[in-house]
């Protein structure tokens, strides 16, 4: 009988390696969604403080729907579409690139990709970005749904707190 290979604990080997062990490990879901979703947000947090103190009038984005529409949309529809996106383009990196690398172009494709709708927003996004991206390839070990479910956990966490500033603020 083949023994099943068990998941690893990734990124020791690379400049991720700063990453809390739980962030780098498919062991405890719910911990790894905590941890990362507390990162995200204080990252991205530290990030709009920065990129508001060096550039004040950087455009950041509109949100003009309102109301429960908007939280579902934020919190919910988004993050799982967004991560079913960024999965499909990991898998695809992860043929050809280590899985650090594979993880920083992906955080920079959605930093590009939201810099589009507005700079400041791009500034900000990437280091969320960097964890989910991270959560995805470690949990893909586990199975792609196991993957695209944290990731897409940490994500709706990290959106809940702007999705009821925007839907109801």
């Amino acid at each position: 009988m083949a023994t099943v290979p068990q998941p690893a604990r990734l990124l020791d080997d690379s400049f991720l390696k700063f990453l809390p062990a739980p962030l780098r490990e498919p062991r405890r879901a719910w911990l790894a969604i905590l941890i990362g979703a507390a990162m995200t947000i204080a990252g991205s947090l530290a990030l709009a403080v920065a990129s508001k103190a060096i550039a004040p009038n950087l455009p950041t984005p509109a949100f003009p729907i309102k109301g429960p529409l908007a939280l579902f949309l934020l919190v919910v529809f988004a993050p799982v579409l967004e991560t079913l996106i960024m999965a499909g383009f990991l898998t695809l990196f992860l043929r050809f690139l280590p899985p650090a690398s594979a993880i920083l172009l992906s955080a920079a494709g959605w930093g590009i990709a939201h810099s589009l709708e507005a700079l400041g927003w791009g500034l900000v996004i990437w280091w969320p970005f960097l964890i989910f991206s991270t959560l995805f390839v470690v949990w893909r070990q586990r199975g792609f749904w196991a993957g695209v479910g944290v990731a897409a956990a940490t994500h709706a966490l990290q959106n809940l707190g702007p999705g009821l500033k925007v839907a109801f603020g």
